[in-house]
């Protein structure tokens, strides 16, 4: 890659100059990097980008898939286990299909195997837009589990199919029949190499107390069960998945509290870097991808992505209409009746199925030889720009309009339950301890008021018990604990400022007073 500095400086510049601007504006940072890496490609003196096609999946997919299953819940894909099914495997292999029948009526000579590839590359959608404004606008928790369930899995499945499609484009040959057993077969290769790539990283993980190097294993493990699942024809897709989704499950048994939240604070990052990243390298890469359809006509070019566009969204649409009245009339159990979602629900779902960063990195893997690459790649650009900006931009007001929203009271009942559970845990704890030599009457009788104290305070917002004041001591308490707290900080940094300590010793003790100020519930 020439110009590698001004490359560098450009995407840093870029990246943050975006997230801060969509941070101020509120609108979700996909959204507008989509917008400046377009603009930016254009912008004089910025250099051409090329990046190896061969690269593209490795470097970028492998964080990207185990983040978003290490923070999926297990428990939710298990309720939803046949809506995210249906949509994660269905729609996508009904979304490949349509694409691809309409882009091979539509574009003279492309041959199937690359009509199938960009069916693939558009099919799995991006849940980080819709569900940052699904959350801010308090869409019910349920219908958010399934945009994301739906998004984790329906990667997997979007990229066996892309694979096989890219497979056929190398060898000039395809299959139906074989394609179908193929799939099957990597999905299935890709989920036990997963496993058992987790199995191995938990036992390392359980005997390691340092935080770098914990966390430097937890950004390889994507990696490390991506790569020996493609050596070996696997999906390394599903393998990715499969050991993020255990080791999220497992992590809170085998990693400390220190390692927890670096990690968080490590994969916050990571994750937005990325994303952002590829966004913007995309503008960057736009310049030469048209100059490589120079003799294309401008109105041919945005009309077939247009056309293109409106199929992802008219299948999603047509199938989340269709599908649900079909289960419906073959399972009729009450306790699928209760979970059935009413159409504005559904109008929202098809709605949020934007597209993103996984179809980006697809896009930008296709081999060199693919038949007409720089088309496929402006092809999807144009169905991201269609369905993240347009899609994203409208869906606040589709939200509104349909008034699809919960009051949060689910939530905040499960999260009172949890602290009170706790609570009584901690106080069970230390009765347990009060027996015990080493332990002082002071100190156990100091720590059983407190939490005592803190039982009757949830029990009271509970409604179990009268509320005598309990809450407004308790904020008063904290409030004072909070300015406490800030005062030390302002100490620690008056004896830095004039040489009292060192730099690394008011780091320590800040991050003391950072974690205890953490614990406030103001």
């Amino acid at each position: 890659m020439d110009h590698l500095e001004i490359v560098l400086v450009t995407l840093l510049i870029a990246v943050t100059g975006l997230g801060a601007l969509a941070s101020r504006i509120g609108i979700p940072y996909p959204i507008l990097l989509v917008l400046g890496g377009l603009v930016l490609g254009f912008v004089p003196g910025i250099p051409d980008v090329e990046l190896e096609p061969e690269l593209v999946l490795v470097v970028f997919l492998p964080p990207l898939l185990y983040g978003a299953a290490f923070f999926t819940g297990l428990r939710e894909l298990r309720a939803d286990a046949r809506a995210i099914t249906l949509l994660s495997v269905g729609l996508v292999l009904a979304t490949t299909v349509s694409v691809a029948f309409t882009v091979h009526a539509l574009v003279t000579g492309l041959p199937w195997d690359a009509c199938f590839a960009l069916g693939a590359i558009v099919a799995p959608t991006d849940p980080v837009a819709a569900t940052e404004i699904s959350r801010r606008l308090a869409v019910p928790r349920r219908l958010i589990a399934v945009i994301e369930g739906e998004s984790l899995v329906n990667d997997a499945s979007a990229l066996v199919a892309y694979k096989t499609a890219v497979a056929a484009i190398t060898t000039g040959s395809f299959s139906l029949l074989e394609a179908g057993g193929r799939f099957l077969l990597a999905a299935a290769g890709g989920v036990a190499i997963g496993y058992v790539v987790a199995r191995v990283i938990a036992a390392i993980r359980r005997r390691l107390d340092d935080p770098t190097i914990s966390v430097t294993i937890s950004l390889l493990s994507g990696y490390a069960a991506y790569i020996p699942a493609e050596a070996v024809g696997a999906s390394g897709v599903v393998a990715a998945v499969t050991t993020g989704i255990a080791m999220g499950w497992w992590a809170p048994t085998i990693v400390s509290p220190l390692v927890r939240q670096q990690g968080f604070a490590f994969w916050t990052l990571l994750t937005f870097l990325v994303n952002a990243t590829l966004f913007v390298l995309v503008g960057l890469q736009l310049p030469s991808i048209l100059h490589g359809l120079s003799g294309e006509s401008p109105a041919w070019l945005i009309g077939t992505a247009t056309v293109v566009a409106a199929v992802v969204t008219g299948t999603r649409l047509l199938w989340l209409f269709t599908t649900p009245y079909v289960i419906r009339a073959l399972d009729r159990r009450p306790s699928q009746r209760e979970r059935r979602e009413g159409w504005r629900g559904r109008v929202v779902s098809a709605w949020s199925g934007m597209r993103g960063a996984v179809s980006l990195a697809a896009a930008l893997a296709l081999p060199a030889e693919t038949p007409q690459r720089d088309l496929l790649v402006f092809l999807t650009f144009g169905v991201i720009f269609a369905t993240l900006v347009l899609q994203g931009l409208t869906l606040p007001a589709l939200i509104r309009f349909l008034d699809v929203h919960e009051d949060g009271t689910d939530e905040q009942r499960e999260e009172l339950k949890a602290r009170l559970v706790a609570t009584q845990a901690a106080i069970a704890r230390i009765d347990d301890l009060a027996v015990e030599p080493w332990t002082r009457d002071d100190t156990v009788d100091r720590m059983r008021r407190m939490y005592d104290y803190r039982r009757r305070r949830l029990k009271a917002r509970a409604g179990k018990i009268e509320d005598d004041g309990y809450e407004d001591r308790s904020i008063a308490y904290q409030t004072m604990v909070r300015e406490v707290l800030e005062a030390q900080r302002a100490a620690i940094v008056a004896l830095r400022n004039e040489g009292t300590i060192s730099n690394d010793v008011m780091h320590r003790i800040e991050r003391e007073l950072d974690l205890e100020d953490q614990r406030l519930e103001i």
